[in-house]
């Protein structure tokens, strides 16, 4: 297993929908390890394959250290199929470090997609497994944090970010 440099806004790989995945070989396989070994290094709770500059649709989430019944989840090909209700929470992403904010996301979902061994697997998700996974499939999207806030907070995190990159 190695670990994986995480790609930071701007990097145009995470602008990018990611391709579906046909083929459960041996580099998908390598991939996964090598996402859930970067995942737990950077303190993660997901991580998505374009975070890592792979532009397929993987997804690995492990919310556990935070709620108690969960484990970790590889995904392949994953959709939200149903949601419902809405709930107001902060959320961070680790390719945008040190930026928190509070966002409106549905309360609860379900999600269609595959493990890794290619089995069809559905989960019904809330709390903070059901944020974590709508934040990754968004990923899978081209679709950042920063995408689902004001056009005036957009703006103040682009000043700010700026100032950070000079």
């Amino acid at each position: 297993m190695a670990l994986l440099e995480i790609r930071k806004y701007p990097d145009e790989v995470l602008k990018k929908r990611a391709a579906e995945i046909i083929d459960l070989d041996g580099h998908i396989q390598k991939l996964i390890d090598d996402m859930i070994e970067t995942m737990y290094s950077a303190k993660g709770v997901g991580l998505a394959a374009p975070q890592v500059g792979v532009s397929q649709r993987l997804i690995v989430v492990d919310t556990s250290l935070r709620e108690k019944d969960n484990s970790l989840i590889v995904l392949i090909n994953p959709q939200i199929i149903a949601q419902e209700g809405e709930i107001l929470s902060e959320e961070g992403c680790l390719s945008l470090p040190g930026f928190i904010t509070r966002l409106k996301r549905s309360e609860k979902v379900l999600v269609k997609g595959i493990d890794r061994v290619g089995k069809e697997v559905l989960i019904e998700a809330d709390g903070l497994l059901g944020r974590a996974l709508q934040h990754e499939i968004d990923h899978l999207d081209g679709l950042l944090l920063i995408d689902r806030i004001s056009p005036l907070k957009r703006e103040l995190f682009r000043k700010k970010y700026q100032k950070i990159k000079k």
